[in-house]
């Protein structure tokens, strides 16, 4: 018997060719018949695709060129700068399969970023070649538009200017702190101060147009567009304008009174004539104190039969509460009450004035809204009709029957206000440049419209401080926009990142008013006569009489600590609070 050995199949066996220019042993599978070093000898998949290109960056803001247009800020070795590199050979690229890209270290003072790219394509059939390269950008440094346009001196495409024919600033320091929450100043380039409100800049049309419809939604406002031929080309047909927005608020203001003309309180609801404005959003809040009915006015409604205040919060009059009884009706926070008052010492030059700093004119019963928070002894401020004189025709065709001795509006807390406690909150602030009208030069102003050396100085001092303290006693108000928590160790009201510090040791703060403090004698006489709608406290005139045994109120106003956010730097907001120049 013969012995076989036993043979595998010869097609389970792998087989082996020569490569036809070098002879290396390859497989048979191979249909190019090369090696891989030969085929890439052979064939190159990197042709057709740039070795090296131009990265323009910007010197004065820092950013690159994203082709076409777009200029992008881009760390070193970011994502981003990654992106916008392989942006540069993007058209190649489409040929080809991207597998792997990244950064080459080089010096920072080269100016030339290296790239390893790796692709891959199919040569042959079913014959995949990779292959890697470098990539080398030389960048070269420029300037962008917006810069171009800052160094020319034309630094805005496009320009807000935002009016309130009113004599505080206090919607302007609330429109601040809005939009700062909102960031919508995030694309101004320069914002000035001027005598009755404020002007944006921006390098782009669009972005105008998107603070005008932020304004539009929080204030009732009207707006008006107009532009400006910059110049053009007749043979591209191409021309330069320059745009201008123009936005005026509705000139009411919250705890105003309002004495509207017959025909609309019947239109608006039938309501009363003679109201308050309780509150100012995106519509004004008309409140009749009498009958707590409300109604609310849109800007167009407005603007179509406009209506100026009848008082502002400056001709409010101090009143001490003898009684306050409800009457029954309840509208949310507001509950109707019957009420007895009498001015206060403080309320201004009365010259009968008895002990225990009550007057001699009477006690005077009306209705208010504020049965909830009054009580007997309370401080209330009020506006006192019966020694008003008011050149307003709606007013004077109103029944005189009808019209009550006093209004109140808010109640006030003049104890607390004597004490020098520090606030342990502040509010961020934009830097504002203000143009001074009285001198030749302008002066920067930073924190609250111009504090430091801006226009109006004293006026503001006391507006901030009214505006403070609506933050104080309006819940609804504190929540709509930030509040930040205040180093007490810090003694410097404005810190390096434009914080506004809400209070001082060496500063108190007084009612607002007129008498927000006792005064005896020459000194309240000095002031009654000079018309002073200054805080008391801020002034520094002699015969103030402070008592430092006064009781505090009970029910003052205190913000939570909860309510406070924690500082900029660990929210990471510095880029939203940097200076605008």
């Amino acid at each position: 018997m013969v012995a076989m050995d036993y043979e595998p199949d010869a097609a389970g066996q792998e087989s082996y060719i020569l490569c036809a220019d070098c002879g290396t042993v390859i497989s048979s599978a191979n249909g190019a018949g090369l090696c891989v070093g030969c085929l890439r000898n052979t064939v190159d998949i990197t042709e057709g695709i740039p070795k090296e290109a131009v990265l323009n960056f910007c010197r004065g803001c820092e950013r690159f060129l994203s082709p076409p247009q777009t200029w992008v800020t881009a760390q070193p070795e970011s994502r981003e700068l990654l992106a916008i590199c392989l942006k540069k050979i993007s058209r190649p690229l489409m040929k080809v399969r991207l597998i792997d890209a990244s950064f080459i270290w080089t010096e920072p003072h080269s100016r030339r970023i290296k790239i390893k790219v790796t692709i891959q394509k199919e040569v042959l059939a079913n014959t995949v070649l990779q292959q890697t390269f470098e990539l080398l950008l030389v960048v070269h440094t420029g300037q962008c538009p917006q810069c171009t346009r800052l160094a020319a001196k034309n630094t805005w495409k496009a320009s807000v200017q935002v009016r309130q024919k009113v004599t505080h600033k206090r919607t302007f320091l609330w429109l601040e702190q809005l939009i700062l929450k909102h960031n919508a100043h995030k694309d101004t380039i320069n914002i000035n101060e001027k005598r009755d409100g404020l002007d944006f800049f921006y390098a782009e049309r669009n972005n105008a147009i998107k603070m005008v419809e932020f304004l539009a939604g929080v204030v009732p406002v009207r707006t008006k567009a107009s532009e400006q031929l910059i110049s053009s080309d007749t043979h591209s047909n191409t021309s330069n304008y320059k745009f201008t927005y123009s936005v005026e608020i509705v000139p009411v203001c919250k705890d105003d009174l309002v004495c509207l003309p017959k025909n609309q309180a019947k239109a608006w609801g039938n309501i009363s004539p003679l109201t308050i404005c309780s509150r100012v959003g995106n519509t004004v809040h008309l409140l009749d104190p009498m009958t707590l009915q409300q109604t609310d006015v849109t800007a167009p409604v407005y603007w179509r039969q406009p209506f100026d205040s009848l008082a502002t919060v400056t001709d409010l009059v101090e009143f001490i509460v003898l009684d306050v009884e409800p009457s029954g009706p309840v509208r949310g926070k507001y509950v109707l009450a019957d009420a007895q008052v009498v001015r206060s010492l403080s309320s201004g030059n009365n010259s009968n004035m008895d002990e225990d700093g009550m007057g001699d004119d009477g006690i005077y019963h009306t209705r208010t809204h504020l049965g909830g928070i009054l009580q007997p002894g309370d401080t209330v401020l009020g506006y006192h009709l019966t020694n008003s004189n008011f050149n307003n025709d709606a007013f004077e065709s109103f029944n005189q029957d009808r019209i009550p001795d006093v209004i109140l509006v808010k109640k006030t807390y003049p104890n607390r206000r004597k004490k020098s406690k520090p606030r342990n909150w502040k509010l961020r602030s934009i830097a504002k440049e203000a143009e001074d009208v009285n001198e030749n030069s302008n002066t920067i102003g930073r924190g609250a419209l111009g504090r430091k050396g801006g226009v109006d100085q004293r006026n503001v001092e006391r507006d901030y401080e009214l505006f403070l303290r609506d933050l104080e006693e309006d819940k609804e108000m504190r929540a709509a926009i930030n509040l930040y928590k205040h180093d007490q160790q810090s003694k410097d009201e404005n810190d390096e990142d434009g914080d506004v510090g809400m209070g001082d040791s060496n500063k108190k703060s007084g009612s607002g008013l007129k008498g927000g403090k006792k005064r005896n004698g020459t000194a309240a006489a000095a002031a009654a006569a000079s018309g002073m709608q200054m805080d008391e406290d801020m002034d520094t005139g002699a015969g103030e009489d402070t008592d430092a045994d006064d009781e505090d109120e009970e029910d003052f106003p205190e913000i939570d600590i909860n309510e406070l956010l924690e500082h900029f730097e660990e929210m990471d907001m510095e880029d939203g609070g940097e200076e605008v120049q």
